[in-house]
């Protein structure tokens, strides 16, 4: 059984980093159901096990924490849903390939119940959309903005951290970073492609869709 949990209002980074730890011990140890915890954040840039110095372009502008996860430099904020996954990845097959994949999928599934694309790229961790309508690239190539990022921790196989959507945040506050260490694309929200989408309804599509994905 997994047990969805929602946060109203904005969560305090540190505070859900104590949480997901306790749950995950919990769970480990056999005295939690595994969770799946859906919060926003106040403004803030999360620094992965892959950071590097100056992909963190204007460090005064938000709180910056070292988040002990996968990946890279990340922005959470207000519009932004976080999912923060509590799973027991040994039921899964012990494949961490395959979880990340799977989280993916899960991600292009809950984009698509709005008739959005979302799409992988080799490299480059996360799910992207095409943008044909903007200018190319000097190269030539089309345009991809970054809808929704993620990065895992696992601990004797308990997954924590997650993924987070882009709802309809303030995107000018990803300019204090290099998002994932990627330079040439930029990052788009469900709001910001034309869709009334609420955090609300990405909730429901989240819930919707888990099931398809992992089992």
């Amino acid at each position: 059984m997994v047990e969805w949990i929602t946060s109203d209002g904005l969560t305090d980074y540190e505070t859900a980093l104590a949480v997901m730890e306790a749950r995950a011990a919990d769970i480990r140890a056999g005295k939690a159901d595994e969770a799946i915890w859906l919060v926003e954040h106040p403004a803030l840039y999360t620094a992965g096990t892959s950071a590097k110095p100056e992909d963190l372009t204007d460090p005064d502008r938000f709180p910056v924490y070292e988040a002990k996860r996968g990946g890279q430099y990340t922005y959470h904020g207000p519009g932004q849903r976080v999912a923060y996954v509590m799973l027991d990845v040994s039921k899964r097959g012990q494949d961490v390939r395959r979880f990340v994949h799977d989280m993916e999928a899960w991600i292009i599934a809950t984009l698509a119940e709005f008739n959005v694309t979302g799409e992988r790229r080799t490299g480059r961790v996360g799910v992207w959309v095409t943008r044909p309508e903007k200018p190319p690239l000097p190269d030539g190539s089309m345009r991809e903005d970054k809808i929704a990022a993620l990065g895992i921790r696992l601990r004797k196989w308990v997954s924590f951290h997650g993924l987070s959507i882009n709802v309809d945040p303030d995107l000018s506050h990803f300019d204090g970073i290099v998002p994932c260490g990627i330079r040439e694309h930029g990052v788009t929200s469900l709001v910001d492609l034309g869709l009334p989408v609420t955090m609300a309804d990405v909730d429901v599509a989240l819930q919707r869709t888990f099931g398809d994905v992992f089992r």
